[in-house]
């Protein structure tokens, strides 16, 4: 059976599913790597902004997000990976979308991220989503190169703001 043919199912996170988004971020090949403990807390605090997909019992997608403090209308969308075998079916979007569509998030008028320049797949993946959801998405420069510490070089990132969203 193939990846296409295979039930996929989108859920909230829990503590343990933060080693299998560490695994999957660390085999990704372009996302950060933070630590372990990082996606466990993530996983556990954060699950109502957070999303997985999995596939039977394998995990081939995440979401991780947070409702920035300052601005508790915003969605931080903090990082996006879906193992490279699934990629190209959209399952970065409906994670989004499920993310969006609960009760807990009903009130949120923006969605956020920071995508480095050369992320043409997460830049794509949020114009499309802008565009699906009839609202605009904005561009503006966010981090720059010299921000981050000079032993581990770093892109721009750029911060896309879509919203505002339509209930």
């Amino acid at each position: 059976m193939n990846s296409c043919t295979r039930k996929l199912t989108i859920r909230k996170p829990t503590a343990q599913d933060g080693a299998a988004v560490w695994k999957l971020v660390k085999h990704s090949g372009s996302l950060d790597l933070n630590s372990p403990y990082a996606y466990l807390m993530t996983c556990e605090m954060f699950a109502g902004t957070s999303a997985v997909a999995c596939v039977e019992d394998t995990l081939v997608g995440f979401v991780t997000g947070y409702r920035k403090p300052m601005q508790l209308d915003t969605l931080f969308i903090w990082q996006i990976g879906i193992d490279p075998v699934y990629r190209g079916q959209g399952i970065g979007k409906q994670l989004l979308k499920s993310v969006l569509q609960r009760e807990e998030n009903a009130d949120a008028s923006y969605v956020e991220a920071t995508i480095g320049p050369d992320n043409t797949a997460s830049s794509q993946l949020f114009l499309r989503l802008a565009d699906e959801l009839g609202t605009t998405c904005s561009l503006t420069n966010h981090f720059e190169p010299d921000w981050f510490p000079s032993d581990t070089p770093h892109d721009a990132e750029l911060l896309y703001r879509i919203g505002p969203l339509l209930s």
